[in-house]
């Protein structure tokens, strides 16, 4: 029988706390955040021409759970809302130790999880293997320059391939890395699916949830980003920075206990 896509994100939608509502938020055009209480979360913002809205209004007092149901939308700025309302209550440091995760702060700082991004901290795991990058990240060719490398792009740039190859690279991988983006456009199931039983998967960038469900749709590394600066974010978002949100917040890695490549 054939599983929904849909299930996927109504994994993420389950456990939400029902009594957290939305004190503030920020629609951006790089970046989108959502705040309840002292939580933040994050998604990137894709604004692209398609349905209309189905949220009308001013969102501040609503509840949290009603805002990630978003996430579902069609219209892509509302599910990059609704992505930040899921990484609002999932994207904390504290769910992240609670879990085994890893981040730059406290006493885990040390760990080679906690470098800039995932590239760095598995290149060197990497070398030799066929690895599949799902959207173009700055730099990663310098990063993974010693593996068989192939990056999907929806607006490829020289030497990318068009997503729709991954219908036919996906598979062959020994590593796959996919970006949280992929959540709020509605490719990750299927991506997902592409990937072979000995292939790594790692979800990777400030868009994705640290959310342990995952793991039983076939992730192995969330490689993502909790807020910690709730100002310096809006003052970044405001600015329209093209550099990401890395001043307001940490980088963030949780390993699937069962993971085929995993952390040291």
């Amino acid at each position: 029988m054939t599983t929904s896509p849909w299930l996927l994100y109504d994994r993420l939608l389950t456990g939400l706390d029902q009594d957290l509502l939305v004190d503030d938020y920020l629609v951006g055009l790089g970046w989108t955040w959502v705040r309840s209480g002292d939580r933040v979360g994050l998604s990137a913002t894709q604004n692209l021409p398609g349905r209309p809205r189905t949220h009308q209004g001013d969102i501040t007092g609503a509840r949290l759970t009603q805002i990630a149901a978003l996430v579902k939308s069609w219209n892509l700025v509302e599910a990059s809302l609704g992505m930040a309302a899921i990484n609002c209550f999932h994207n904390t440091l504290e769910h992240v130790e609670r879990l085994g995760g890893i981040g730059r702060a406290g006493p885990i700082d040390a760990h080679p999880q906690v470098q800039r991004n995932a590239f760095q901290a598995f290149a060197d795991r990497l070398t030799g293997k066929r690895v599949v990058v799902v959207g173009h990240f700055p730099q990663v060719e310098e990063q993974l320059g010693t593996c068989d490398l192939s990056i999907l792009e929806r607006n490829p740039c020289s030497g990318d391939y068009p997503d729709p190859a991954s219908e036919y690279l996906i598979g062959e991988a020994d590593c796959l890395f996919i970006t949280g983006m992929t959540l709020v456009n509605k490719t990750l199931p299927r991506l997902l699916s592409l990937a072979g039983e000995r292939c790594f998967v790692c979800l990777v960038g400030p868009s994705v949830p640290i959310c342990e469900a995952l793991f039983d749709l076939g992730v192995d590394n969330l490689s993502g980003f909790c807020v910690t600066d709730a100002a310096r974010l809006d003052d970044l978002v405001r600015r329209g920075t093209t550099r990401g949100p890395f001043d307001a917040g940490v980088m963030v890695s949780i390993d699937n206990p069962s993971s085929r490549l995993g952390g040291d």
